[in-house]
């Protein structure tokens, strides 16, 4: 099972290797962002989506979470930001599962991160339910309620959009950034952390500026 870890994860890894950084104004589409070959519907409106793909499992994931927090505390007031758990492989659909039902009992707030931390920061890799009691026991939530959520109508319709979406967006790892329903970025395309957001603020303007 240990050596299965390795072989799921190394191509997301690769994702998180940063380059050197460069300014917004020299940002390349096909070099630094790349144009969806048929761009995707919205879920925010009249706000500039600003979507990432995720999977718990993923340490680069992982390490992007308080970046992204910090970003969303000064975001564009004309962005709406979704998370979407990628299912691109299927070993990651349980995690997907897990983020839905969490969502569904309006939990999010209090066990996104936590979740996130029981994988990584306790190494506990939780892959089926078996290994989430404990978790679910630890911030008390009680198993029957969350087993009505998690095996319900509601979550394998999101489940099922979810898997559809992540081939969609053509992403090959994860993190992922999609802009608009229609740029691609990732942190190693972007050149790091910082000009990744450097880089979402920049493509928030173009495709602002695309809808007049």
């Amino acid at each position: 099972m240990r050596t299965l870890f390795r072989l799921v994860i190394i191509p997301v890894m690769l994702l998180g290797v940063a380059s050197a950084p460069l300014p917004a104004s020299n940002f390349s589409p096909g070099v630094h962002y790349f144009e969806l070959s048929e761009p995707q519907p919205v879920q925010t409106g009249d706000k500039i989506e600003v979507l990432e793909l995720f999977w718990y499992g993923c340490p680069h994931c992982y390490d992007l979470e308080p970046v992204m927090e910090k970003w969303l505390k000064n975001k564009p007031k004309n962005v709406g930001y979704v998370r979407l758990p990628a299912v691109l492989r299927d070993s990651w659909a349980f995690h997907a599962q897990v983020f839905y039902t969490f969502e569904a009992l309006d939990l999010l707030g209090t066990l996104h991160q936590a979740f996130f931390d029981e994988i990584h920061k306790r190494k506990n890799r939780v892959r089926n339910l078996a290994e989430l009691t404990p978790f679910l026991e630890t911030h008390g939530v009680a198993k029957q309620t969350f087993l009505d959520a998690f095996n319900s109508f509601a979550v394998d319709s999101k489940m099922r959009h979810a898997s559809m979406m992540s081939r969609r967006y053509q992403a090959t790892g994860v993190p992922t950034i999609v802009v608009a329903g229609k740029y691609r970025l990732t942190v190693s395309s972007a050149g790091g952390h910082s000009q990744l957001l450097e880089l979402v603020n920049f493509l928030v303007s173009k495709a602002a500026g695309e809808r007049g």
